[in-house]
């Protein structure tokens, strides 16, 4: 990979806001209601915005999209939002904290599309190449600003703009809150909506009881009273001005000294990688027979990554201090990921539940062992065994403490996995091809690293990044040395 030169203020702001429409349900179709939310849901009010990105080629002129393209567009994601209307609605905040918050939906409540033209390179914007952070900003839609409502704030859940290449490309960017609905609840509403789009607005093609989004907020049960802890821990954070985020949107600032990039670790990779792992970990002189491990995919691209994320960050903490102290090397590193529990819990939930149904995972090892010639097979089985715990009835093992873990984790060196390559999302098929590529931008500011399934399909993974230059090149030459072990072991 070769950096790409830092692009200008100039260049990235080559777009032009065309239209701003209000997208509602269709007129008297869906009921006012209000959705309280699980305990599952409650810690998703301390994340940052969703903000993902779809480019499809799209060789169209302007006064064509208009004309045929932009019309279905908001008539097909009307229909859509029939099903998935949590997406219109919005999240009621109290400002006392004996009030619960919830998602209400009244007739007539709308999210905001954005029509958009870019001027943009599109080849640039989908590379996996290493570029200026801020070049796929203007692409994220806007939430609106939250309003009064009933002793407390309103706010808004979801914005999409639809951004035109002139001839070229069509990039669909959207914001939301993770508090509305996991990442398997807002890949199915996209699915559906370019199912919609597909089928050139035929809303029947997602009518059927397994692809409907089931929206009873009963089926989550809670028999060890974790809402009211976990809503007292989220207050305590929040103070007297409660929001659904810690940041409402990235200030430049914070995205200004950041390159992002894409890494594809192709299914051989993950072979040799696991082939690897094995081998150290017999190296090592554990008792695999005793204690055996699987190796998945994710576990391994997950602590590969995190080692090389880990040995990157060594890399600038060494630009800015020459000094290494012990205590700098005995300091924590945290990793966290998430797992779908739809199917984990001792009582039956839909697969098309809509909302958050996730477990959070901590993991802490010290640094100075990620750092360690034993850190990759360290980190894989630290991986391996959390997981092990989520598979044998222990998902929601940690939920008491979920939010002051995270609290804990996000004040130290930190990596969260954003993303999983079972969502599929290069099946978002809204009639325009394949999708070409599918950025999570929110990694900008979160510390996290996105997944994805290879867009090839072959059993591969993609892996979005964001790190300062000084870490980001330490992190390719890693990477790289790293790909050719791998298949030379």
């Amino acid at each position: 990979m070769e950096n790409s030169p830092v692009p200008s203020k100039e260049m990235m702001m080559k777009i032009k806001i065309l239209h701003r429409y209000d997208v509602s349900p269709p007129s008297d179709s869906v009921p006012a209601t209000a959705l309280p939310l699980t305990f599952l849901d409650i810690p998703w009010l301390l994340c940052c915005p969703m903000q993902r990105l779809f480019f499809y080629d799209f060789p169209q002129s302007p006064s064509s999209f208009a004309q045929t393209t932009l019309p279905l567009l908001v008539h097909s994601l009307s229909l859509c939002l029939r099903r998935f209307f949590p997406f219109a609605a919005s999240l009621v905040l109290p400002l006392e904290p004996s009030q619960m918050p919830y998602i209400l939906y009244s007739d007539g409540d709308s999210l905001s599309l954005t029509v958009a033209e870019s001027t943009a390179d599109f080849a640039e914007l989908i590379s996996d190449e290493p570029r200026d952070a801020m070049l796929i900003h203007p692409l994220v839609p806007q939430l609106p600003q939250p309003r009064a409502s009933d002793g407390g704030r309103a706010w808004p859940l979801m914005a999409i703009q639809v951004t035109l290449f002139p001839n070229k490309g069509i990039c669909i960017g959207v914001q939301f809150f993770h508090v509305a609905g996991d990442g398997t609840s807002f890949t199915h509403f996209m699915k559906s909506w370019a199912s919609i789009q597909r089928s050139e607005g035929d809303p029947t093609c997602i009518e059927s009881d397994d692809l409907s989004p089931f929206h009873d907020r009963g089926v989550i049960k809670d028999p060890n009273g974790l809402k009211p802890i976990l809503l007292k821990d989220w207050w305590s954070r929040v103070g007297p001005s409660p929001s659904p985020s810690p940041s409402p949107s990235p200030t430049l600032h914070a995205i200004a000294d950041k390159v992002r990039a894409t890494f594809v670790l192709q299914k051989a990779h993950i072979d040799g990688l696991k082939a690897q792992i094995l081998s150290q970990l017999k190296n090592d002189s554990l008792d695999l027979e005793s204690d055996p491990i699987h190796l998945s995919t994710f576990m391994v691209t997950c602590a590969f990554i995190w080692v090389c994320i880990t040995k990157s960050k060594d890399e600038e903490h060494k630009g800015h201090d020459q000094s290494s102290s012990k205590s700098n090397d005995d300091k924590l590193c945290h990793f966290i990921f998430v797992a779908d529990c739809r199917d984990r819990l001792e009582y039956s939930i839909p697969l098309t539940y809509f909302g958050n149904c996730l477990g959070i995972y901590f993991l802490s090892e010290k640094r100075s062992s990620l750092l360690g010639k034993s850190g990759l097979p360290l980190a894989a089985r630290a991986i391996e065994r959390k997981v092990k715990e989520v598979r044998t009835g222990a998902a929601l093992k940690e939920a008491e403490g979920w939010m002051r873990d995270f609290e804990i984790a996000s004040n130290g060196d930190l990596v969260t996995v954003a993303g999983s390559p079972r969502q599929n999302v290069y099946d978002t098929d809204f009639g325009w091809g394949r999708l070409r590529k599918s950025h999570m931008v929110h990694i900008d500011v979160s510390s996290a690293i996105s997944l994805a399934g290879s867009r090839d399909g072959d059993g591969g993974v993609e892996v979005g990044l964001a790190l300062t230059k000084v870490a980001m090149d330490k992190f390719i030459s890693l990477f790289e040395k790293g790909l050719k072990s791998f298949m030379s072991s």
